[in-house]
């Protein structure tokens, strides 16, 4: 059975913690992560954190959606937003956004590996983010994808050293330190 997005709204509203997609019209909770899995995105954080303009961007870890035009929400593991995009939400409102992202990233884990690279990467390449990164803690790999000019992606695969997000100038992330 198919739900509508206004009683998805209301089922993410009342039970957070849960971190509630919607795919297809079918409501998913996001699983528990590993340890590793969590540490790099908290290591990811706090780069970005103290890197960034805080009056002009926000990190979100696990919390805010990004929508999808077929009507599929997900829950990226990080995206760094514009704070400009999150002032027009009411304050009361499920958090989600319908516009391109600078950076969205999620990172591998076994319980969400398969549908991340499948479906969500693959989505948020339609949505027209400009960059996604897809990090896996375990072989120590971190896979970028840039939109080009023409609408389309350019991979690159990146194993040590730093990584500049293309949206983000004068940001850089140290691939040892997130590994650690």
């Amino acid at each position: 059975m198919s739900i509508s997005e206004a009683t998805y709204a209301r089922v993410a509203l009342e039970d957070p913690e849960s971190g509630w997609e919607l795919v297809c019209g079918r409501l998913r909770s996001r699983p528990a992560m590993t340890v590793k899995h969590n540490d790099v995105i908290d290591a990811l954080y706090s780069q970005l954190n103290r890197q960034l303009d805080r009056a002009v961007y926000h990190v979100r870890t696990g919390s805010g959606r990004l929508r999808i035009s077929t009507g599929t929400y997900y829950v990226p593991d990080l995206f760094v937003l514009p704070r400009e995009l999150e002032q027009r939400l009411r304050p009361d409102a499920l958090e989600v956004y319908e516009q391109a992202m600078p950076l969205v990233v999620e990172v591998w884990s076994p319980s969400t590996g398969d549908y991340d690279v499948e479906d969500k990467l693959r989505e948020y390449q339609r949505r027209g983010d400009r960059e996604i990164w897809r990090i896996h803690p375990f072989d120590r790999t971190l896979t970028a994808w840039r939109r080009q000019v023409d609408g389309t992606y350019l991979q690159s695969i990146h194993r040590a050293g730093v990584v500049d997000p293309a949206a983000l100038p004068g940001v850089e992330i140290d691939l040892d330190r997130l590994f650690d």
